[in-house]
């Protein structure tokens, strides 16, 4: 069974014309865009977003990402897109799952697993920076 993480967050998007096929249906890599932004939202949260995560000298880069599709969405659908915690200790992966905002219908699961990389020396690390560590550590208290 999927973990559904110690802490998520909610996140609505609207899905933009911009966004669909001549079906009317979302491109299926413009779900990476909605993954996205409840990352940044949970990462907001945490109070540890990409911005401090550069001001701490790490880098965050996606090393994996899975995208389960059930139901496509489309133009105007209100989508919920929650974005949990999973691990955080010596890697960040973050389970999601989107469902139309009304109804709750599943229409997509996916996962990204990312990992902590010095700046300075470009070296990936096996364990994840303290400073992030404790700043998972304070929202979960």
């Amino acid at each position: 069974m999927r973990s559904k993480g110690l802490f998520h967050v909610d996140t609505e998007v609207l899905v933009p014309f911009f966004d669909v096929d001549m079906l009317n249906v979302v491109w299926h890599g413009h779900y990476v865009k909605y993954l996205e932004v409840a990352r940044c939202a949970l990462l907001d949260q945490l109070d540890h977003n990409y911005m401090q995560m550069r001001e701490a000298g790490y880098a965050w880069p996606v090393i994996d990402l899975q995208l389960r599709y059930v139901r496509g969405a489309v133009f105007g659908q209100r989508l919920n897109v929650r974005a949990s915690l999973v691990e955080w200790e010596n890697r960040l992966k973050i389970n999601y799952l989107i469902t139309d905002a009304h109804t709750g219908e599943r229409l997509t699961r996916a996962m990204t697993v990312q990992v902590a990389v010095e700046i300075a020396s470009h070296e990936m690390q096996l364990v994840s920076p303290q400073v992030f560590i404790d700043a998972v550590q304070r929202v979960l208290q």
